[in-house]
């Protein structure tokens, strides 16, 4: 049986060929951005995932991936949940940026 450390380096390789072979399909998603579903953060199309209707940038996918092989999570929901958090931040230093360049 594989360790934690060993899955989640599987993982890595997996999710980081991803991105790779979106940018060999399509080299614009590398700058080809959308606001993840998951982590709130304006990131690169290239190695995004769709599940059940949420789109996850590459890290999320690493996050949920991982998560799902190591039984953690069972489906997106739990991790859309778990990341919440992490949204609020994001969209809280939006504003903070927003504010600076009004300031200006």
């Amino acid at each position: 049986m594989k360790s934690k450390e060993e899955i989640a380096e599987e993982m890595q390789k997996v999710v980081e060929q991803m991105r790779l072979d979106d940018i060999e399909d399509n080299p614009d998603s590398e700058f080809e951005t959308f606001e993840c579903d998951c982590c709130g953060r304006e990131q690169a199309l290239a190695g995004s995932i769709e599940y059940s209707g949420y789109r996850l940038c590459n890290d999320c996918v690493l996050i949920a991936e991982t998560g799902f092989a190591l039984g953690k999570i069972k489906n997106i929901e739990e991790l859309i949940d778990a990341m919440e958090y992490k949204r609020l931040e994001g969209l809280c230093d939006i504003i903070k940026q927003e504010e600076q360049k009004n300031n200006n």
